[in-house]
């Protein structure tokens, strides 16, 4: 192999289209919408502990993330980002990438942190430094992974009979009356199917008995028209990049309190998810699209969240002002230092944060605030 080729190899920035077009559908109505990839190798320092790559011209992309080898290795450090816009040619300021998310399906293929919305883009940089108290070295195979979320025509969420209040679902007694909010369909945002096609999972007990808050970290600066093709982004990074099943969150909400189907199965069945490590098979996720750290979310955010978990708990009969008893699926340590074993019997909010069952910042510090007042709009929700 000559130079030229040896070069070639090692940029692995491929941009291929992923899978054959979805069935057809009118001319008029939402369309499957296949995403493109790209990637490239993160050289690594031969220390192990510090990694880096610029890329000055790059495809069209709007979403990134960091991916490694190991799917159950935990990048231990920082992971930082700036991309450079392609409509003003500009470069961004350095943002964050959480790495604290924890492992996915049983069937992935790779590790990898949060996919970040960064907006239209023709260019990227990652600097990735291991934790100077850490003994761990940085997961082998560094990758940085580029996502074109494609082009198509947001959904219309369609509302349910005026005053339907939450129907008994699988193994629920539906004796809490929430009415189900408007859900914007996978068809809606454009999901490609063919990219999944592995048939849904349930939950073991048919029960969801809490519901888990999550964000999806990445900029709250897209505009709402645009949330649509953030979901298509996170459902190709985990299906493509990462090898899941599917998207991993079971809901998603826009900043404008629009709410989006996740993982596949129908939104009024117990459906398994792949977003809290260790509790996935007694819990529903629903994850806000952006950071909230230190930004608050807005009214539609916590109203359509509240709406959404008082519904989905309703059909079990589950109060959201309640706790729950939930069974470890892992050992684990949450973001208070609480640890945990395999089987050990956890009381948690019938809705609580990510952070309560696993180490990680999400939902965000101002996000996390706002739980209580959820649980708040939820009972009232709840009550009809």
């Amino acid at each position: 192999m000559n130079w030229v080729q040896m070069a070639a190899a090692a940029v692995t920035g491929v941009f291929a289209l992923h899978g054959a077009p979805g069935p057809a559908v009118p001319s008029d109505g939402p369309r499957p919408v296949a995403a493109h990839s790209q990637t490239r190798a993160v050289p690594v320092a031969p220390d192990q502990r510090d990694a880096d790559v610029r890329l000055s011209e790059t495809r069209p992309f709007s979403l990134l993330g960091v991916t490694w080898d190991d799917p159950r290795a935990r990048l231990t450090g920082t992971a930082e980002f700036r991309t450079r816009s392609a409509v003003s040619g500009q470069w961004s300021g350095w943002s964050a990438l959480d790495a604290d998310d924890g492992p996915g399906d049983a069937s992935a293929r790779r590790g990898g942190t949060s996919a970040v919305w960064a907006g239209p883009s023709d260019g990227a940089e990652v600097r990735i430094v291991a934790d100077p108290d850490a003994t761990a070295v940085l997961p082998a195979g560094l990758r940085l992974d580029l996502i074109d979320p494609g082009q198509g025509t947001p959904g219309t969420p369609v509302p349910p009979a005026a005053g339907s209040p939450a129907e008994p679902a699988d193994g629920g007694t539906g004796t809490l009356g929430a009415v189900r909010p408007a859900i914007t369909s996978r068809a809606g945002w454009g999901a490609d199917e063919s990219i999944s096609p592995a048939a849904p999972q349930y939950l073991p007990g048919g029960k969801v008995k809490a519901v888990v808050v999550h964000h999806t970290a990445g900029s709250n600066a897209y505009a709402c028209a645009d949330a649509p093709a953030v979901v298509r982004g996170i459902y190709a990074y985990h299906v493509q990049q990462l090898g899941w099943r599917d998207i991993g969150y079971n809901f998603l909400v826009d900043k404008c309190g629009t709410l989006y189907e996740g993982r596949k199965g129908g939104v009024d069945r117990p459906v398994l998810g792949a977003h809290a490590y260790g509790f996935n098979t007694e819990t529903s996720g629903i994850a806000v699209l952006g950071t909230y750290t230190t930004a608050a979310p807005g009214e539609a955010v916590t109203s359509a969240v509240a709406r959404l978990a008082a519904w989905k708990l309703g059909q079990y009969g589950v109060s959201p002002t309640g706790t729950t008893t939930l069974t470890a699926g892992a050992d684990g340590t949450n973001y208070f230092g609480k640890a945990w074993t395999l089987g050990t019997r956890i009381s948690l909010p019938t809705i609580h944060g990510h952070r309560d069952g696993y180490n990680t910042q999400c939902p965000g510090d101002a996000l996390y605030a706002e739980l209580t007042r959820i649980r708040t709009l939820a009972a009232q929700a709840a009550a009809g």
